[in-house]
């Protein structure tokens, strides 16, 4: 496969994408309709996708190093499959509803602004990462390496400091029912 540098694509689709049988080094893709498609075997080194739909996209390994989305739909995408290797994704402003990151590693990563209602990060690696005013209702924290995260502007989290790894992880006072709710107390 040959490699594709510097180049824009702006509202192409999955098939057209497979097309280039390439893969891509900072690229941007802008406007792009990939729901449901399969990106498979692809490697993205240094790309941003701007106002993409990714919904239920098959990325099985797939390479995603140091990516951004922004204004993405990415419900359902199971990141777990993605290649492990330089693994690095970046999020702000997307709907990652349902996503999967079980036993991801992505240490550092920034999410700013999204919708990841239900998302999955069972086993996951979280270490440094940070949620930025965040929806997390529903997502799943277990066994969940958290160390030194940030959650102080995120809201709807429900996560077991028995059940998962917290050290130094940040949490503001308007966040700790999120922290408290299996005892089933009352915080006023």
């Amino acid at each position: 496969m040959n490699t594709i540098e510097d180049q824009v694509y702006n509202k192409i689709s999955a098939i057209d994408l497979l097309r280039q049988n390439a893969n891509f080094e900072n690229c941007r893709f802008v406007n792009c309709d990939f729901a449901n498609g399969n990106l498979s075997n692809i490697i993205f080194v240094d790309c941003c996708f701007e106002g993409c739909n990714l919904a239920l996209c098959d990325i099985k390994n797939t390479g995603l190093q140091n990516i951004y989305f922004k204004d993405c739909k990415l419900s359902g995408v199971d990141f777990s499959k993605a290649r492990d290797f330089l693994f690095e994704i970046n999020a702000e402003n997307c709907l990652m509803d349902n996503a999967i990151f079980y036993q991801r590693k992505s240490k550092g990563a920034k999410f700013i602004d999204c919708s990841m209602i239900e998302t999955d990060f069972t086993e996951a690696d979280l270490t440094n990462s940070s949620f930025d005013n965040c929806n997390l209702q529903h997502a799943f924290f277990n066994r969940t390496q958290l160390k030194n995260a940030d959650f102080t502007s995120s809201y709807n989290f429900n996560i077991d400091p028995e059940m998962n790894f917290i050290k130094k992880t940040k949490f503001s006072l308007h966040g700790l029912p999120g922290l408290l709710s299996k005892y089933d107390i009352v915080i006023k």
